[in-house]
């Protein structure tokens, strides 16, 4: 006598989906789509908030935007003629030597003269000499695009 195999019921059905008393082995993504969708929305608000640097009002043009994969050092020119370094106000004589030591290629990285429209333009012309004069040969001026 031959018995065939699954043709004679007599055995346990197999279920099919689910078993209902096993782990779980599925990650659930949504939790963390909804942290890094909300961490998106944060960084793209604050990020226009952490430029440093000090408050300055800037001329106009209509000259277009330097691509640089680098990040620039940048002097600020405050209306009254002071020099600043990020926030640290700089004298004369310490604007290279500061320079240098913020520069990460010394005197190949890219320097950004950002002075305040209403500055005279002769102690911006004296600021880009000094640092010139120090060796810095990528200066440059910065100003808000013209509308």
């Amino acid at each position: 006598m031959a018995m065939t195999h699954g043709a004679q019921g007599g055995g346990k059905r197999r279920r099919r989906g689910r078993r209902t008393g096993g782990a779980i082995n599925e990650i659930n993504m949504t939790p963390f789509i909804d942290v890094v969708l909300v961490l998106l929305i944060v960084f793209m608000v604050a990020a226009p908030m952490m430029t440093v640097g000090v408050p300055l009002d800037l001329p106009q043009s209509k000259a277009g935007p330097l691509n640089s994969d680098v990040k620039p050092i940048t002097l600020s020119i405050r209306r009254t003629g002071e020099v600043h370094l990020g926030e640290v106000e700089l004298s004369d004589s310490a604007i290279v030597p500061q320079l240098m030591q913020a520069a990460k290629n010394g005197t190949e990285d890219r320097v950004f003269v950002r002075g305040d429209k209403r500055v005279d333009y002769g102690r911006v012309a004296q600021v880009m000499a000094i640092v010139t004069g120090g060796g810095f040969k990528k200066v440059a001026l910065v100003t808000e695009p013209d509308n």
